[in-house]
């Protein structure tokens, strides 16, 4: 992948994110921890033992696994951060290859690197979070090759311009925590050590570009930012509002044993069967009277047609037409409660009133 790539593909990934929501503001600090790997880099060499030709020759550094500690200061607004990072690299010397043949004589690569970044961050949930960004600083580099292809070892360090590119994830730990993995390309643009022997002979190690790829965890911790508030179910929704009970459409009156009148609790019942037909808005009320087996039968029918009757003058009273009621009487032949001749029931003295 070409630098020019690499560089788009930053700009680009800060383009795309526009609609991201807010990140922290303020000043923040953070300490991150990881591997640091080196591409294998072609060397410009001027003083190979003669025994590989002399002079110059095709060289290549391979380098081991190292690892990278990286600190950082910065201030965040309305999704973008500055920061100033310093980072150290620890890396040894695997192979120094010259003209196709390895040697294992050993050496290190130790970088303190110091960078100005400008990153762009995008939440995409309450705790998860994306960042981009890019930087540019010096890279101080600490340089010992001890293989045997030289007559003598080189020990020296340089320092050269450096530039970045970086991308990563944010976990909010708290309101003022994130947890972070990142991932950092980061390219020091031609070191170059030198070594000079007794006899005043200058030994020169002139590298490519040095690239590194530094993959980290840490934390980062913002000041000022409020303690994040405990996540709570949202409650569940209320249940609908019952309806309301339908009005009854029958109604009882009671009456006293041979009696025709109403009582206070009569009239409470009508009321109530007056206001239910109004509201139904019924065209017809049908009133039934009954007796109980107290009286002969040809009694208890008058009676009971009485009753009838005095219901229906109670309802027009409290505004049904009469026209809309009609009366009837079914003496004791239609009992609530079945009983022997000449017994007086309370339930069986009653008019019903039917919306």
């Amino acid at each position: 992948m070409t630098t020019r790539s690499l560089l788009l593909g930053a700009v680009a990934s800060l383009v795309f994110v526009s609609a991201a929501s807010a990140g922290p503001n303020g000043w923040y600090l953070g300490l991150e921890g990881g591997g640091n790997w080196v591409d294998d880099t072609d060397v410009a060499n001027d003083t190979i033992d003669p025994t590989f030709g002399g002079g110059f020759a095709p060289t290549t550094s391979s380098f081991e696994t190292g690892w990278a500690a990286l600190g950082t200061v910065g201030y965040g607004w309305n999704r973008w951060r500055a920061e100033l990072e310093l980072g150290y690299r620890d890396n040894e010397l695997d192979v120094f290859t010259v003209t196709g043949t390895p040697n294992t004589g050993g050496g290190e690569f130790n970088e303190a690197s110091a960078m100005l970044n400008f990153l762009y961050d995008w939440d995409f949930s309450e705790r998860f979070g994306l960042f981009v960004g890019a930087g540019a600083g010096a890279d101080y580099i600490q340089y010992k090759n001890d293989s045997g292809f030289h007559t003598v070892p080189i020990h020296d360090s340089d320092v050269v311009f450096a530039w970045q590119a970086m991308a990563g994830l944010n976990y909010r730990l708290t309101g003022r925590t994130d947890l972070v993995l990142a991932y950092r390309y980061f390219n020091a643009s031609e070191p170059e050590f030198t070594e000079i022997d007794g006899g005043l002979d200058l030994h020169n190690d002139s590298y490519d570009n040095v690239v590194k790829h530094t993959a980290t965890i840490g934390l980062r911790y913002h000041f000022g930012q409020p303690a994040m508030e405990p996540m709570v179910a949202a409650p569940p929704p209320p249940p609908p509002p019952m309806e309301p009970a339908a009005p009854p459409r029958e109604f009882i009156v009671f009456f006293g044993h041979n009696k025709s009148n109403l009582t206070a609790e009569a009239q409470e019942v009508i009321r109530q069967a007056a206001a239910a037909a109004k509201q139904f808005g019924s065209a017809t009320l049908t009133v039934i009277g009954h007796a109980d087996r107290s009286g002969s039968p040809k009694y208890n029918q008058g009676l009971s047609q009485r009753r009838a009757g005095t219901v229906k003058g109670a309802l027009v009273a409290e505004g049904i037409p009469g026209g809309s009621i009609s009366t009837s009487a079914k003496g004791e032949s239609d009992p609530m409660v079945p009983t022997a001749d000449g017994v007086r029931e309370p339930q069986n003295r009653r008019v019903h009133i039917n919306l």
